[in-house]
């Protein structure tokens, strides 16, 4: 009988309480498809006596961790710690240090310390596998790296963090503010309880910064992400943008179509009739754009325990099967040092909302501020009065560049006539 592919498995929270029970669960099919059986040998976690719904009784107990690494009887590393430091990076230069296969689902670390862990993995001549790292079970790191291989990529683009998207679909299905849907988020279990790395746009980042590299064989480069999360958006946003004919996502867009690399988080305005506009709750999705292939989307569970294992399992069955190459699609020293994209020449629609004093000459000021920026006004809405007495003011441009919406913004920066920070949208085209 071949020889099993043998795991250590450090972390044995949600995923990896999952991974366990996949490998039990679907364990002849896993050994037929992958050519051999695989079964964990080692674990390591903070608590030995927790109950987790599985039976570690079989399995070497570890407590430090980077100890796996050196463990005799694992072939495969798994990494399901999180963190973009600490125990998890540590594990992980020590395993490919030691010439072992490495697996993980840690978006953060790969962000963060990609490039140096590709490199350790080349030269090692192992696996460096992180499919469940971006958009949980979907397999779209698979898909880029491998599927889409021949193309050139156009962009990349998608809904990324499933705590966002479950807020802003609350929003819009319910008519509730924000502050009221990100309670019951954490009380349901989709946000933690502090939610700044989703809300802020901080998790998105980390996976966009991946699919980026992959998709434009581009360094990884998280530092040069532009980042605006969904905190400041109000039900009022959400319904004024129903009645244009949209709805808003927290998207992830990366592309090198106009010299450099756009990376950017922020929340768009999605037309109805685009795909993105229907992706509901906590699901994820991605859309790359391929010069032969065309449209590419990928859709489903970005996250929980089940998703997660089944995209870390994948990973260890094409380890077993003996199909890896670089981490990044190409070797290291074929990657690009791409320089960040200057935005302020991109051209597009944008949707700005002010809130402001109901008081005469309001309008004119803004409109002023447009008009001289050079920003051309599409739409202007003027809402009724707010509970504090302030108006809402919402705005669509015609298409125009960036820089000159950003230069009309600065225009109004400190107005007494604005009642809190504008809030800039821009506008996602077919």
């Amino acid at each position: 009988m071949t020889e099993p592919l043998r795991v250590a498995l450090a972390g044995l929270g949600t995923v990896g309480a999952g991974v366990v029970r996949l490998l039990e669960t679907n364990g002849e099919l896993i050994a037929r498809r992958a050519g051999r059986p695989i079964e964990v040998v080692a674990v390591s976690a903070r608590d030995r006596s927790k109950d987790r719904g599985i039976d570690i009784s079989g399995f070497d107990w570890v407590d430090d961790p980077a100890e796996l690494a050196r463990h005799p009887k694992a072939d495969v590393i798994v990494e399901l710690v999180g963190g973009s430091d600490g125990p998890a990076l540590a594990l992980a230069r020590a395993a490919l240090g030691a010439g072992k296969n490495f697996v993980t689902a840690n978006k953060a670390m790969v962000a963060h310390h990609g490039l140096e862990l590709a490199r350790a993995a080349e030269s090692a001549g192992v696996a460096l596998k992180y499919e469940a790292a971006v958009a949980g079970g979907i397999p779209v790191i698979k898909g880029l790296r491998e599927g889409a291989a021949a193309n050139a990529i156009d962009s990349v683009y998608g809904i990324l963090n499933g705590t966002c998207n479950f807020i802003l679909s609350k929003m819009e299905a319910e008519g509730r503010d924000f502050d009221d849907i990100l309670s019951e988020a954490q009380a349901l279990g989709y946000a933690e309880a502090d939610p700044s790395f989703d809300i802020d746009g901080i998790d998105a980042a980390h996976k966009l910064s991946i699919l980026a590299s992959l998709a434009f064989g581009a360094k990884p480069s998280f530092d040069d992400v532009v980042i605006t999360g969904v905190r400041h958006v109000i039900a009022a946003d959400i319904a004024e943008a129903a009645s244009l004919g949209y709805r808003i996502r927290l998207l992830g867009i990366a592309d090198a179509s106009g010299g450099g690399l756009m990376q950017r988080v922020h929340p768009y305005l999605v037309p109805m009739d685009h795909p993105m506009a229907h992706v509901l709750s906590s699901t994820n999705a991605v859309v790359a754009e391929g010069n032969f292939v065309g449209r590419l989307f990928f859709q489903g569970a970005g996250a929980g325990d089940g998703p997660t294992a089944s995209a870390v399992v994948a990973d260890l069955i094409d380890i077993a099967r003996g199909e890896f190459g670089p981490p990044y699609a190409m070797p290291v020293d074929s990657l690009a040092a791409m320089a960040p994209a200057d935005t302020g020449e991109r051209r597009g629609r944008d949707y700005l909302r002010f809130t402001v004093a109901d008081k005469v000459g309001v309008l004119a000021e803004i409109a002023a501020a447009m008009r001289d920026a050079g920003v051309s006004i599409e739409s202007l809405m003027q809402r009724g009065a707010m509970p504090d007495g302030s108006v809402l003011v919402a705005i669509v441009t015609h298409e125009g560049p960036e820089r000159c919406v950003a230069a009309a913004l600065e225009k109004l920066r400190g107005s007494p006539s604005l009642v809190g920070e504008p809030m800039w949208m821009h506008i996602l085209e077919n």
